[in-house]
């Protein structure tokens, strides 16, 4: 029961941040499928966000991303958040889609295209004071595809530099979070490649900058718990992007390939308390649904992550400790082993009805009708979406 109580109490205090792009049309660079209902504005996207809050109790922020969701009034968009009852969450910085990003954004050799990219920076910060955001994240696309095309050296001399000046703008209370990825779209070198590197900007800029890891964004096979549990010693784990991937970055719902692989996440972060929002990890759902409908899709993902946090929570951490202390491999293992093969489904539902919530949130939503009434709605303008 003692740990039945604390997986409980993990997941009531876990909050997932869900993405305003994943309730827009989105998809691969091949072809992405519309779908009834979409939101036409951001207003429109903070509804649906809503709505996966309401029924979930767990995902009560909202990320941004600049200029997908622009608005003429900023304030006005958070006041409208808070009305729906959830709130501006981290603003994303997009400085890789415009034509003058071929050859990077910050790190471009011409200094007229970095400065740009810096200026958006500057403005997403802006933003963040209109709408009470604590957390600029940002990802560079910025890399390069041919040997010789770029001096590697003079790209993180650019970066550097950009870097500073972005945090030398952020409020006291403010964050900078930098993301890194291991290819795409820079196929032969990629300026933020890896932890390692985020990381050691990070540590030059200072301590309110912090590494996002994003799960897809790694080799294949790569260690990704050994990350988490390295950047949460240094105090440098300031987010966590959740999806899924087969072969690459394919933005699929969180533990759809390997739900193993999130729980021992989630075993790394429960096992160092990060979990608590006192320490102010920002987790998120980074995903595309192109295929399956987006708002019960996120509800499923909200669910996935709780019940990969309620398994990291009913590990015996008495019993692990002893069996490492010993030396005992498979007592070890079959410790996390025990913890995993355990349905929490039950003792998630249950919680849900203490805290008055219906204990099925995605039979719920079928219920609810909402989807109808977007669809309804939702007709004329031009839907959300990455228009591929």
């Amino acid at each position: 029961m003692r740990h039945e109580d604390a997986a409980k109490a993990a997941v009531r205090g876990l909050g997932v941040e869900t993405a305003s792009w994943a309730y827009a049309n989105s998809g691969t660079r091949f072809k992405v499928f519309p779908q009834p209902g979409v939101p036409r504005d951001p207003y429109e996207k903070i509804d649906d966000a809503a709505v996966v809050h309401r029924l979930t109790g767990a995902a009560p922020t909202v990320a941004l991303h600049i200029p997908w969701d622009e608005v003429d009034d900023y304030t006005a968009l958070a006041a409208h958040a808070r009305d729906q009852g959830v709130r501006i969450g981290a603003i994303n910085a997009n400085v890789f889609q415009d034509d003058d990003y071929k050859l990077g954004s910050v790190t471009n050799p011409d200094p007229g295209v970095r400065r740009k990219a810096t200026d958006h920076l500057l403005e997403c910060i802006d933003i963040m004071d209109a709408t009470g955001s604590k957390d600029l994240k940002l990802w560079f696309a910025d890399g390069t595809n041919y040997p010789g095309q770029d001096s590697i050296r003079a790209r993180q001399d650019r970066l550097a530099e950009a870097l500073a000046e972005t945090y030398g703008r952020l409020g006291a209370d403010q964050r900078m979070l930098l993301e890194y990825k291991l290819f795409e779209p820079a196929f032969y070198s990629t300026d933020v490649p890896d932890w390692g590197t985020s990381y050691a900007h990070c540590l030059q800029l200072g301590e309110r900058a912090q590494v996002v890891i994003d799960t897809g964004h790694h080799a294949p096979g790569t260690n990704i718990e050994f990350i988490v549990a390295f950047l949460l010693r240094a105090g440098k784990l300031g987010g966590f992007d959740f999806n899924s991937r087969f072969y690459a970055d394919d933005d699929l719902m969180v533990g759809a390939a390997d739900p193993f692989q999130l729980f021992r996440i989630m075993h790394e972060i429960v096992s160092a308390d990060a979990h608590d929002p006192a320490q102010g990890i920002a987790f998120m759902l980074d995903q595309c649904h192109n295929i399956e409908p987006k708002i019960p899709a996120i509800i499923r993902s909200v669910l996935n992550v709780q019940e990969a946090t309620a398994k990291a929570a009913l590990v015996d951490a008495d019993a692990l400790a002893k069996a490492q202390q010993d030396g005992d491999v498979l007592g070890a293992n079959g410790t996390l082993m025990d913890a995993f093969n355990t349905d929490v489904r039950p003792l998630l539902a249950t919680m849900r009805e203490d805290q008055g919530l219906d204990p099925d949130p995605v039979a719920a939503y079928e219920r609810s009708g909402h989807f109808e009434t977007i669809r309804d709605q939702r007709v004329g303008g031009e839907q959300a979406g990455w228009g591929a």
